[in-house]
Order: C-alpha cells, then structure tokens, then sequence
C-alpha cells in the first residue's frame, strides 16, 4: 500500500508575510522573497508554502501565477494556531555589530516575547540597526517555526526602563559582584519575567545600586566564569525556558 505523503510537505519553505492571512487570502510576493523562492526554493504552480504574519498562525498557501520576479501564493488551510509565547523579555545594553545580531537571533528561537535594548553609561554601541536586527529576527523565526516575531522595542535608556518598570514583573539581571545561583532564582521567583544583562564592561556601580532597589528586582549570578554579553543573554534565557517557560 502506497503511504499517503505528508501534507503538508515537510520540505515547503517558510515565509514571513506583512499581509494578514486566512482562508482564500492571496499574497502577492515580489522582491528577494520571489527570488528565494522562485530561483532558489524552485517553487512551481501548485507548490506549498508556509506563510506566517505573527498574528494568525501559519498558513499553507498554493502557489500560483509565477512570473520571473513575482508570483501570487494563496492560502488554502491554517498548519498553526497562533502562537502563545511565554511572558518573557530580554533586556541587553547593545553590542557590536554580529554580536547582538547573535542575540536577536537567538532569543528569537528560544522563544522571547520581546527585546529591549538598553543604554547604559558603559555601552560602546548608542545606536542600532532595526532594519537589520528586525531581518534576523525574521530569518530565524522562518527557520525555527514560530508563527510570531519577538517584539523589537525602541531602545531606552537605563533609568527610563527601571522608572517605568511594570508592577508584577521579575527583573532578573546578571550581577557580577554576586546574587542567588541562577537555577535557586528562577525556581524560586515563577511568573512574567525579564532578564537584563549588561554591556561588554559591565554596569557601573551606581546602575547596579540602582537596579538593585528596582521593584522586582532579583541579582543572579551566572557561576564563575566571566561570559559575554551575547552568551549570558542566550545561557540566561534557555534556562528561564527550561525552568519557567515552554521547555517545561
């Protein structure tokens, strides 16, 4: 007996769409997405592709009316429920170039909710790129499956973020002058939470002092080597996922 191929097919490539989808929605797609999947993926008529907007699952559209740089995909059934991501935002001081890219990245497939930078007094990077960093997001969302992106937040300055801080919220932040193990933390404070980690040199003495009596505020240490910016963001959000989030 001949096996009923899956559907649908495993290999269908994963697009990011602006378009709000549903049943019978036609996405017309030009641009380097046309290219991808007309030159690269080889998409023909009738081919499947899997579609995503961030607010209504994804979708397995039909494609049809391929041009040389366009072509139309039609959704035909929903292969996701929208998305419910854990409550959890990732805070970090911006890094060179690459490096918070590496962030974007990563917290994107671990599951973060939203990615706030944060301008601290030793950050060395004042500036970034949200049309790149939204792109990374984009491309890692495409391959990992999540239906939704992060939210990519406007970044604010240190004092800002503690001053507005919502009532409810666990703050934990990596203290390199010591705090609760990492694990005994995150066990022992459940709930929506954020994760702040500094620039590459660190917060001075009177962000700390001041984040510290942040409410919500928990210091954590993340064990005895001195780690990266862009690793203690992603070791620190894994294990929040592990613990508290959808690894659970």
């Amino acid at each position: 007996m001949t096996a009923t191929p899956a559907w649908p097919p495993q290999s269908a490539p994963r697009l990011h769409v602006e378009t709000q989808l549903g049943d019978g929605v036609a996405v017309p797609v030009d641009g380097n997405p046309a290219h991808y999947l007309i030159s690269v993926m080889r998409v023909k008529a009738d081919d499947i592709v899997l579609l995503f907007d961030g607010r209504s699952g994804e979708w397995a559209a039909r494609a049809r009316d391929i041009r040389k740089r366009d072509l139309v995909l039609e959704c035909v059934a929903q292969t996701k429920p929208p998305e419910q991501v854990p409550d959890f935002w990732l805070c970090c001081a911006p890094v060179k170039k690459g490096r918070i890219d590496l962030i974007a990245e990563k917290a994107c497939e671990l599951g973060v909710a939203r990615l706030q930078p944060v301008l601290t007094r030793r950050a060395v990077v004042d500036k970034l790129n949200y049309d790149r960093l939204h792109a990374h997001l984009v491309e890692a969302a495409e391959q990992c499956g999540r239906t939704a992106l992060p939210e990519l937040a406007d970044m604010v300055k240190l004092e800002a973020l503690l001053r507005d801080w919502p009532t409810g919220r666990n703050l934990f932040f990596a203290d390199e002058t010591g705090g609760a193990p990492l694990e005994q933390a995150l066990r022992a404070h459940p709930g929506p939470a954020a994760f702040l980690v500094g620039p590459e040199g660190g917060f001075d003495p009177a962000e700390r002092a001041a984040i510290r009596a942040a409410p919500g505020a928990v210091p954590v240490s993340l064990g005895p080597r001195i780690l990266r910016a862009e690793t203690a963001a992603i070791a620190a959000t894994a294990a929040w996922m592990a613990i508290n989030g959808d690894w659970s």
